[in-house]
């Protein structure tokens, strides 16, 4: 029996430590809920309290009329007297207290509506002010919420933004270190080919002079040729001189 009822009281207890949480996850709930029934019963009490107020008009219309039968009853009473009609007399002052037996139940049941009426008034001011003060508080409690939401998901979110942000200063570092290697490889490249540039300047101004084989031209080939064709020999068996060679010698 004592496990079964260890058992139950741990039920129990998980019970209410469930209620406990699904209260307070719905905490804004429920208080929106209780202070809307709070207003509707403050509108109940003021039907009340116009229905009392009702009832009381209608019991004071009531004894406003009494007290008139009384006056107009007293006037009977004391003219009967004045004409010596004792019997007369006697018979209006019977309904004469009959009506001031009534004008005293009526006062005070006026009286005890009266007493409703500002216990009800006042009452109905206290749970306007409690219910104008707690919608201020609310409204103070949702704004702190959210703004205490806002500034968890901001945390979360910095947490997750600075693995994410470290992530992006490696790959730009990375882009970087590219960007600096393509530089010099351009660098290098526009240099060397200055130095080529410069190279083949030079190899074309050196042929041009002469000092290096330039490359072959109709010209040259020809004066190959010419430099290896032997010369005419006459009868004699001495070499003839062409026509420019005879000139220049007899110069």
């Amino acid at each position: 029996m004592a496990i079964w009822t260890k058992i139950i009281t741990l039920f129990r207890g998980a019970a209410h430590e469930a209620g406990t949480a699904v209260v307070d996850a719905n905490a804004m709930r429920i208080l929106d809920q209780e202070v809307r029934d709070a207003q509707n019963a403050l509108l109940r009490s003021r039907d009340d309290l116009a229905k009392i107020m009702a009832q009381r008009k209608i019991a004071n219309d009531k004894l406003n009329d009494k007290k008139a039968k009384q006056t107009e009853y007293s006037n009977y009473i004391r003219e009967a007297l004045a004409r010596d009609n004792r019997g007369l007399a006697q018979e209006v002052a019977t309904k004469l207290a009959q009506i001031e037996a009534d004008i005293a139940t009526e006062g005070k049941i006026i009286g005890d509506y009266d007493t409703s009426i500002t216990k009800l008034q006042t009452a109905s001011r206290q749970a306007e002010t409690v219910i104008t003060r707690l919608k201020q508080q609310i409204d103070t409690v949702k704004a702190t919420e959210s703004v205490q939401r806002a500034q968890a998901a901001l945390a979360a979110q910095s947490a997750g933004t600075g693995a994410k942000l470290g992530t992006a200063l490696d790959s730009l570092e990375r882009i970087k270190l590219r960007q600096t290697e393509r530089a010099a490889q351009l660098e290098v490249a526009d240099e060397m080919a200055k130095a080529t540039g410069e190279d083949t300047d030079l190899q074309r101004r050196l042929a041009q002079a002469g000092i290096v084989a330039g490359e072959s031209s109709a010209d040259s080939i020809l004066a190959r040729f010419e430099s290896a064709t032997p010369k005419a020999i006459s009868h004699d068996g001495v070499p003839q001189l062409d026509h420019a060679g005879a000139a220049s010698k007899s110069s």
